[in-house]
């Protein structure tokens, strides 16, 4: 995947499209017809994210390079999930060797943390495991990105931070999202003066949009990463600070868990789904598992007959969502610690099993988890690049609450997150999202909490063929879930597969919740069958590229905005 080294003074100049005189690019909101491009292609959650990924490519970098540049972009422009704070996942497909690789820099435990840390007299405490110091789990964004540069990409570090150092220092023009998520999160971020002096002016009022937005401290956090690497932010200044941030208030993150935090190259999950090749995120994840999972029983039923927005379709669905939910409350977590049946979990003949208890008239009220042991056989944000030899990158990442805990390192400039809180607290007490844990998810020390986040790759007889993921907490994998399902079985064309409108079911609450857009009659009907039908506004934001014929197709989600380029 070796590709020329870019001089930082031609990046530079690169990056001059994004200064802050120049408003931000249009938002793919109002389009119906994906982006289509045949060097490259970058779908984003923000424009300046896909800008500077785009601009990547240009210049000759690869599909890496570009996503590790967007992720660090996104650290400054899409605060309130874009992070050199928290963690994520990353797949990586190499084109030479055809080859997927599953990066886990998702977050950690520190060391002091142990299973009642979030319990107040015997009860789950939520404030403690959102909002405080505790919630915070060793970040892994730079070790992560820096993993993946070093082992796929051709930029040096400093090179790929530039545009973000940019934008941080300079400033860029806040958006109408941005401005509204500083106001809707103002309880949290405003609890914190370090958090205050950053998402609010002077005065005290929240920044607008169209104004300009600096932030002088984050910018010299990244110099500090540029100059001297991931040292500076595990062992080095920046770890001063956040170790003195946790001092202060009563949080567990030391100088040791930073030096020890390590990212991780992972096997993906991998299974077929009609002659297509599926590709996901492997534990700590459960995305990956639980979509081929889906899939798997999904493929005993006639889809395409059935057509997309039916009660027969929805219903089928959902069925299968309830099974691989119940699943994934009992059996998943870190395997680094707990000894997940993965094998079982995504076997297609147990999935057979599970496909034979869905009945088509009637909602299945026993649903729990099953056996795939029996089958062993021994506000989150996605963005999605390819590249003109085909090296594919699907990266997910978050701090898991939008602006994670509200946290501001005082000094550096950025957000903590509050990944702690997606840690079972207390067995089958629901976390955030709703999500059930069991002891596969308890809390202990260097553990990895359990996520939903699913990036994944779609290839065609060797070929690539889909990149997609979404934020959305629970609501990931099942958004995830139907953009392939609405290109595989639906024979969408990309944009109109992201557009179109979503259903949820995660086993508890037992509830389906649906998007607008769904017939009155569909609805009528799915009642009728035994489901309790709960509107919900937007789930997800996927952000995904489709290749036919040697063409790449981006598509935002309109319902997070973003912007998809290509050329």
């Amino acid at each position: 995947m070796m590709l020329h080294r870019l001089s930082s003074l031609f990046l530079l100049l690169l990056w001059s499209a994004l200064c802050v005189a120049k408003p931000p690019l249009l938002q793919q909101a109002d389009r119906f017809d994906a982006v289509s491009a045949k060097q490259g292609m970058v779908v984003t959650a923000d424009s300046y994210a896909s800008e500077a990924g785009l601009a990547v490519l240009q210049a000759g970098g690869n599909a890496v390079d570009a996503a590790v540049t967007i992720g660090f972009t996104l650290a400054v422009t899409l605060p309130r999930a874009g992070n050199i704070g928290g963690g994520g996942f990353m797949l990586l497909r190499s084109a030479a060797d055809n080859q997927i690789v599953a990066l886990d820099y998702r977050e950690m435990a520190p060391n002091k943390s142990h299973r009642d840390m979030f319990l107040t007299n015997g009860t789950a405490n939520s404030h403690l495991s959102r909002y405080t110091h505790l919630a915070a789990g060793v970040p892994g964004t730079v070790a992560g990105l820096a993993l993946a540069l070093e082992s796929y990409g051709t930029l040096s570090l400093a090179e790929a931070l530039a545009p973000a150092i940019k934008l941080a220092e300079e400033g860029f023009i806040v958006s109408p999202r941005l401005a509204r998520g500083i106001s809707e999160r103002a309880f949290a971020l405003q609890r914190h003066p370090s958090s205050q002096a950053i998402f609010f002016k002077a005065d005290g009022a929240p920044y607008q949009a169209g104004e300009v937005f600096k932030q002088p401290e984050l910018a010299k956090t990244l110099k500090l990463i540029a100059e001297k690497g991931t040292a500076a932010f595990y062992q080095g200044e920046i770890a001063d600070l956040i170790v003195a941030e946790m001092q202060q208030h009563g949080g567990y993150i030391t100088h040791e868990d930073l030096a020890q935090y390590r990212p991780v190259l992972r096997e993906p999950i991998h299974g077929t789904y009609r002659g297509y090749d599926v590709y996901s995120m492997s534990p700590p994840s459960s995305g990956g598992i639980h979509i081929v999972q889906m899939l798997n029983i999904l493929e005993n039923f006639n889809l395409a007959q059935s057509g997309f927005g039916s009660a027969t379709t929805m219903h089928i669905m959902a069925e299968a969502m309830k099974f691989a939910y119940a699943d994934r409350a009992k059996f998943l977590g870190d395997t680094d610690f707990v000894s997940v049946p993965i094998a079982g979990l995504t076997n297609k003949a147990y999935a057979k099993t599970l496909a034979e208890k869905i009945d088509l008239n009637h909602v299945n009220e026993e649903v729990s988890a099953g056996n795939p042991v029996a089958y062993e056989s021994t506000e989150t944000t996605h963005f999605s690049v390819i590249d003109a030899a085909g090296n594919m990158v699907a990266n997910t990442y978050t701090l898991n609450f939008s602006f994670g805990s509200g946290i501001v390192v005082t000094g550096a400039g950025f957000l903590l997150n509050n990944e702690m809180d997606d840690f079972s607290s207390k067995p089958n007490v629901p976390n955030a999202y709703g999500l059930l844990g069991d002891e596969a998810n308890a809390i202990e020390p260097k553990k990895r909490m359990l996520s939903s986040m699913s990036p994944t790759l779609v290839l065609r007889e060797e070929k690539p063929f889909l990149i997609t993921g979404s934020p959305g907490g629970s609501q990931i994998i099942t958004t995830t879930l139907q953009v392939i399902v609405n290109v595989i079985d639906h024979q969408m064309n990309i944009q109109t597969a992201v557009n179109s409108p979503r259903f949820h079911h995660q086993w508890q609450p037992n509830e389906l919740k649906v998007e607008k857009g769904f017939s009155p009659d569909t609805l009528a009907l799915l009642t009728a069958k035994g489901h309790q039908i709960k509107e919900q506004s937007a789930m997800g934001g996927a952000a995904s590229i489709l290749i036919d014929d040697e063409t790449y197709y981006g598509a935002a989600d309109p319902r997070r905005g973003g912007l998809a380029v290509g050329f």
